[in-house]
């Protein structure tokens, strides 16, 4: 018997070993007979370390390319069919944040419907409009123009048949002073006019916008974007309401009504 059979097997560093079944230090090449020995990383064909490329079918660490079906990082184009971090171009049927083109917006209020822009005619003065459902809570009636350079007076009604459910008439000049009359004409007798106003907003020759809100109880009225007045209802009949009428010394620009949220 000699040394090697003494060990029960060949000594590290003997090549060309055509024992089967001994057990072997690692870094012994062309060992035919041998395919189950353990060896250390670096060998092909064997479950290697990661950055060893072309490795299909083996987890790899982040950044390697042209890894088909493996797990990555985000970052990493051209792989498809896996989960990727948003703003990835290119990764069809994956999620993504919003402000991508063709990913779902991010939630949020929806635009807001469009005024319906009056009237259906020539923004001449006088000027009439229908208004076929009446008034009623949260209607919006917004008026823009000029007031002509030597105005006298300006006048909005909405109007029930020949009734005049609200009279608004501002007057340049009444007797030396400025002041905006409020009332209603009600079975051809006009009520008690309202007249008190913190002040006149209306300037000759400038432009003016008007804006009357409808509620439940009154009429809310602004001007130039700052609140003016209120005037109560005095035909309680909202829905009989069907008459917008502008005219006097002022030039239109738009007329539009719109329903509040």
């Amino acid at each position: 018997m000699d040394l090697s059979d003494a060990l029960g097997g060949p000594w590290p560093g003997q090549n060309n070993q055509q024992q089967s079944g001994g057990p072997l230090w690692p870094g012994q090449p062309n060992q035919p007979g041998q395919p189950s020995n353990p060896t250390w990383p670096g060998q092909p064909s064997q479950p290697t370390w990661p950055g060893q490329p072309n490795q299909p079918g083996q987890p790899t660490w982040p950044g390697q390319p042209n890894q088909p079906s493996q797990p990555t990082w985000p970052g990493q184009p051209n792989q498809p069919s896996q989960p990727t971090w948003p703003g990835q171009p290119n990764q069809p049927s994956q999620p993504t944040w919003p402000a991508q083109p063709n990913a779902p917006a991010w939630p949020g209020p929806s635009p807001p419907t469009a005024p319906q822009v009056l009237p259906q005619r020539p923004l001449t003065v006088p000027y009439d409009q229908t208004l076929p459902s009446g008034v009623y809570d949260k209607l919006l009636i917004t008026i823009t123009g000029n007031v002509k350079p030597h105005a006298k007076r300006i006048t909005v009604n909405l109007g029930k048949g020949k009734d005049i459910a609200f009279h608004f008439n501002p007057r340049f000049d009444e007797y030396g002073k400025k002041v905006i009359v409020r009332n209603s004409l009600i079975g051809s007798q006009w009520g008690k006019e309202e007249r008190d106003c913190p002040r006149f907003p209306f300037v000759a020759g400038q432009p003016f916008e008007l804006k009357i809100l409808c509620s439940h109880n009154e009429y809310k009225v602004a001007v130039n974007k700052s609140h003016l007045l209120e005037f109560r209802h005095r035909v309680k009949e909202l829905n009989m309401i069907n008459s917008l009428s502008i005219y006097d010394d002022v030039t239109l620009t738009s007329v539009n009504i719109e329903t509040l949220p």
